[in-house]
C-alpha cells in the first residue's frame, strides 16, 4: 500500500501537465521557440513539418494562451509573420519540462 501511495505522489505532476503544451505539435513549437528569440513562420513550419493551416491553428491555441506572440509586418512588400515566446509561454515551458522530468525520473526501471 505504501508503494502504492509512493508512486501515486510520483505521477501526480503529470495530472498537472498543461494540456496545451503537451498536444505533440504544439510542444515541438514551443520547443523550438524556447532556444531561439524569435522565428518567422516559414522557417517555423519547415522545422516542424507542419502544413500551413495546422501551424497556423496550433499557433492560435498558443497565442490564446499567451503563450506566443506573433507580430505580422511586411519586408519590401511581402508579409512576414514573427513568432516569438512570451514570458508566461518560458514560464509555463519551463513548467511543462519540470514535470515531465520529474515523472519520468520517478519511473522505476
Amino acid at each position: 500500500m505504501n508503494d502504492e501511495r509512493m508512486e501515486n505522489q510520483n505521477l501526480q505532476p503529470l495530472a498537472e501537465i498543461d494540456r496545451v503544451i503537451h498536444e505533440p505539435a504544439r510542444l515541438l513549437i514551443l520547443a523550438y521557440l524556447s532556444v531561439v528569440e524569435s522565428a518567422d513562420f516559414l522557417f517555423l513550419m519547415n522545422q516542424t513539418n507542419l502544413t500551413r493551416g495546422n501551424l497556423s491553428s496550433h499557433l492560435s491555441k498558443l497565442e490564446t494562451a499567451g503563450y506566443v506572440e506573433i507580430k505580422k509586418e511586411f519586408v519590401d512588400k511581402i508579409p512576414r509573420t514573427l513568432l516569438r515566446l512570451s514570458e508566461k509561454g518560458r514560464i509555463a515551458f519551463h513548467e511543462y519540462r519540470r514535470n515531465m522530468k520529474q515523472v519520468l525520473d520517478s519511473l522505476s526501471e
